[in-house]
Order: structure tokens, then C-alpha cells, then sequence
């Protein structure tokens, strides 16, 4: 134990003294939010976004209109839900011949004529919601978290290592009574801890500047980024098991993170997009870190409806970790 917190202290040392990774890691952040925020608080363009609950037989007329995106929906509570945060302008069910607004979208209302003014008058019922709009920074918030979290685990773990092998800090160490599972755990530890700190004042930070939606349990999300973090970290150790140069590890780092920051809906929702996008998004964890967090913040979800994705992160956590574990080499 001694042995670990020695190799933890000096790891958290290493990083509070490099004055430019720390001020990195705070101010980028907060930089985006500020930024997105503020540059993008207007109306949003113009372009309407309707549910189609269950299948669309008989096809009503209205599910042609152009400029309209149509998005298939099965789970009618998750669906209403969507039209109240405002992440839906309209909600229709064309086998029953109804629909759901929110009183308060003025999208919404001008999606209601759309409907109302096509398929010759046909008859439709109306049922009416009311919730808060949910702004673009709410919903950008937890993805920025949980990109920021996925730059500091990959790079604060994979490069880090690999630079000690290169520079032969790693082949001191191995002479030193400190042996690799008690190096690597305090790493991960270190890791962590500076992870869920960080993304703890920035969240604090920036949402006393702008304010964000938040449903949710603050436990619940803290455990996300915490099992989230982790599988990141495992992903990082794999990279850096072997590899002895800082530019193949720059390399594989940037090969996993640039598809993962694109394709985890951090910027922008997935829903709607192809098959084979959808399922390759599911393979990242930083996709599973994104879902659960807008589900706590945005719709105030509970453990039972984050399992799934708490299991996918855990399970990445253990093969990361002990795939990394069991490949890692001191030279």
C-alpha cells in the first residue's frame, strides 16, 4: 500500500505541475460551452422534427411533406417525454389517428398546421403536452463532459506511459520494489481521481454561468463518468501496453478518439441516421457515456434505466483493464 500511494502521489504531482495540461483541461472546456451557448442561444434553423409512433399504416399524406425529418419511435412514455422537453416538435401516431404537442413550441403549433392542413381534412385527435425547453447547451453538456473525460483518460494514461518507457523512467521503476500491478493501479487511480475532479469544476463552473437542465440524480451521473472514465482508461492502457514511441501512440490515440467524438452524438443527435452509423456508435464507450448522461440530466432517468448502459461501461472497464495489465511491458 505504501508502494501505490508513493507512485500516486508523485503521478498526481506530475500533473498539478505541468501548469499547461491543467489549464488545458479547465479552460477548453468551458470555452466550448461558453461558446456554444451564448453563439447558438437563438432560434435554431429551420427545419421541423416529427416522431412517428408505431408503424404508419394507414400512411397519412403529412408523413410526405418535405423539410421535415421523421424519426420512427416505439416507446410511447420516451416519445411523449421528447415532445415535452422540446426535442420533438410533433409526435404522431398514424395507425390511431392522433397526435401530441406542447402547448409552449411555437414550432410545435406551426408543425400542428402542417398536420392539420394535409391529408384533405382528415380527422385527427389532439392531445397536448407542457414542459421545459430543453436548449442546445443542455443537451451538449453531458457529451462535452464526457468528450473532455475521454481526452484525459486515452492521453493522460496511453501517452503518459509511453513517454515513460521512451525516456526509461519505466526501467528505473522496475528496479525499484514497486511491481506493475501496484504502478498501473496507481496510474488508473490517478487517473481517475484527476478525471472525475476536473469534470466535477467545470460542470460546477460553467453551470453557474449558464445554467443547466438537470433531472437526475447528481450520484448516478458522478457514477456514469466514474465507470465511464474507467473504460476510457482501460482503452488507453491497451495503446500503451507495448508501444514505445510517443508518435505510434499519438497515432492509435487519435484513430480511436476522432471516430468516437464524431460518432457518440456528442454534437449532434443520432437519432434518424443509418443503421450501420448507429451500430458502429454503439461499439464506443464514450456513446453509452453520452446516452446515460442526457438520460439522468435531461429526462431524470434512474439506475434502472441506465443498466444497460452501465453494463456495456463496466464490461469495457474489465477487458481494458486486464487486457491492459496482461499485455504491459516495463520496456
Amino acid at each position: 500500500m505504501k508502494r501505490f500511494l508513493a507512485a500516486l502521489r508523485a503521478r498526481n504531482l506530475e500533473f498539478v505541475r505541468d501548469r499547461s495540461a491543467l489549464s488545458w483541461a479547465f479552460v477548453m472546456p468551458v470555452l466550448i460551452v461558453l461558446g456554444f451557448g451564448f453563439g447558438l442561444s437563438g432560434e435554431p434553423a429551420p427545419q421541423y422534427k416529427v416522431g412517428v409512433l408505431g408503424p404508419a399504416e394507414p400512411r397519412p399524406v403529412f408523413l410526405d411533406t418535405p423539410h421535415i425529418g421523421f424519426v420512427p419511435l416505439t416507446d410511447a412514455a420516451a416519445a411523449r417525454t421528447k415532445v415535452e422537453r422540446h426535442q420533438i416538435d410533433l409526435l404522431v401516431e398514424p395507425a390511431a389517428r392522433r397526435y401530441w404537442v406542447n402547448t409552449e413550441s411555437p414550432r410545435g403549433a406551426l408543425a400542428e398546421r402542417l398536420l392539420r392542413g394535409s391529408d384533405g381534412g382528415a380527422a385527427w385527435t389532439r392531445e397536448t403536452l407542457s414542459g421545459r425547453v430543453i436548449r442546445y447547451v443542455d443537451w451538449l453538456i453531458p457529451g462535452l463532459l464526457a468528450m473532455n473525460m475521454m481526452w484525459s483518460a486515452l492521453y493522460g494514461v496511453g501517452y503518459v506511459l509511453v513517454r515513460y518507457r521512451k525516456n526509461g523512467v519505466l526501467k528505473r521503476l522496475r528496479a525499484t520494489p514497486l511491481n506493475a500491478v501496484e504502478f498501473l493501479a496507481a496510474q488508473v487511480a490517478s487517473r481517475l481521481l484527476l478525471v472525475l475532479t476536473v469534470s466535477t469544476l467545470v460542470y460546477a463552473g460553467t453551470d453557474a454561468l449558464v445554467g443547466f437542465a438537470m433531472f437526475g440524480s447528481y450520484l448516478n451521473l458522478l457514477l456514469v463518468f466514474a465507470l465511464g472514465a474507467t473504460s476510457l482508461i482501460g482503452i488507453g492502457l491497451v495503446v500503451a501496453s507495448r508501444l514505445a514511441t510517443e508518435e505510434m501512440a499519438d497515432g492509435l490515440l487519435n484513430l480511436i478518439s476522432w471516430p468516437m467524438m464524431f460518432l457518440s452524438g456528442i454534437w449532434f443527435s443520432l437519432e434518424g441516421m443509418h443503421p450501420w452509423v448507429l451500430a458502429l456508435a454503439r461499439l464506443f464507450p464514450l456513446t453509452h457515456v453520452t446516452d446515460a448522461a442526457r438520460a439522468i440530466m435531461i429526462d431524470g432517468a434512474g439506475l434502472a434505466q441506465i443498466a444497460p448502459q452501465l453494463g456495456v461501461l463496466a464490461a469495457f472497464s474489465l477487458v481494458g483493464l486486464g487486457l491492459g495489465a496482461a499485455l504491459f511491458r516495463w520496456e
